[in-house]
């Protein structure tokens, strides 16, 4: 497959990541001339606001999309790119259960958060986690959850994504169908659930359904094997077409997990099509390795019209649900529930 330029066709269907704080030649020469959708960030390419604001808007110059998507990972708690002294550290998502309003404080956080990113110009956030660990899971998820409750996880998250979207910032729901039963870490080996679909549908995946009309998700590299169980589920084409789409009847933006985690065999290539055949919308590369995002390039196709139709649709949700923001109240009211005043 020969690369073309964006005046020659739609984007890669792919989220790629970069190596440092600035857009090298080679960097900036690759994008271009391969145009993927978009870009995430890490804390290696975050350094100080005047700079990533800088880097963001690079990175939409060198593939001449000024919409173009920029994700990041800011979650609060563990999960945070964005880090003092430049930026706030925030709760992780388990703090919010044990306030005296939760969803208030789970929006207020979502919301504070998306001032941050908003000012950057990062569009998406990879976050709320809809996640419910369960007693001897691996700790990667822990207090990354709101709780393993499926009701509150799924009150608290839909707050939360309340809380992004009115300020401009898209969520990404994770980890679809569900990633708290992992006794394993998916970033350095395969876990398997071998749970019967009903106690899954009961529990793990009903937080997703009921945040099934959330713009974007993004899958669990587990497999689940009752109901497939030789893939995980973001190379699974029963699982993404059965579950995730019919069963729990997400219609959003679909985009795997980063492809070079260690849970999915194979090369790059084979994960980056596999992906994108099974039934996801994007794949996602974080690590910003020139080699690996070649071979992932030169395996993949652009964005197909379905595809086409998600982001627009959840670009059109971003731009519609902004809200003017008080953000000195809101701090002021979101430590007070940080601290226990109801």
């Amino acid at each position: 497959m020969s690369p073309a330029s964006s005046s020659d066709r739609e984007p890669l269907a792919a989220i790629f990541g970069l190596a440092g704080t600035e857009l090298s030649a080679t960097e900036r020469e690759f994008f271009r001339e391969r145009d993927p959708l978009g870009f995430i960030l890490f804390q290696r390419n975050c350094d100080s606001p005047d700079q990533v604001r800088g880097l963001v808007a690079n990175l939409r110059a060198c593939i001449g999309r000024d919409d173009a998507p920029v994700l990041i990972d800011q979650e609060g708690g563990r999960v945070a790119r964005l880090r003092p002294p430049h930026w706030p550290e925030y709760p992780a998502a388990s703090r919010f259960a044990g306030t005296a309003a939760p969803r208030e404080a789970a929006f207020l956080g979502a919301r504070i958060i998306a001032d941050d990113l908003a000012a950057l110009g990062i569009t998406v956030d990879c976050a709320p986690v809809l996640d419910l660990p369960i007693a001897g899971a691996d700790a990667i998820i822990g207090d990354r959850a709101y709780g393993n409750d499926p009701a509150s996880v799924a009150s608290l998250g839909r707050a939360a994504c309340e809380g992004f979207l009115a300020g401009g910032v898209l969520p990404i729901v994770k980890h679809i169908p569900g990633h708290g039963r992992a006794r394993v870490d998916s970033h350095q080996a395969l876990p398997v659930v071998d749970e019967p679909v009903a106690l899954l549908a009961a529990a793990d995946f009903a937080p997703f359904h009921a945040l099934r009309d959330m713009p974007w998700a993004m899958t669990a590299h587990i497999v689940y094997s009752a109901i497939d169980s030789e893939r995980p589920a973001t190379l699974s084409p029963r699982l993404i077409g059965e579950t995730i789409r019919a069963s729990i009847g997400f219609g959003g933006v679909l985009i795997s997990d980063d492809l070079s985690m260690r849970a999915l065999p194979g090369g790059l290539a084979g994960r980056a099509s596999g992906a994108l055949a099974a039934g996801c919308d994007l794949v996602l590369h974080c690590n910003g390795t020139m080699s690996d995002m070649i071979e992932i390039a030169d395996a993949i196709d652009p964005v197909s019209q379905a595809t086409q139709a998600r982001l627009a649709a959840a670009e059109l949700l971003r731009l519609r649900s902004k809200k003017h923001f008080d953000r000195a109240a809101a701090e002021t009211r979101f430590a007070a529930l940080l601290q226990g005043v109801a």
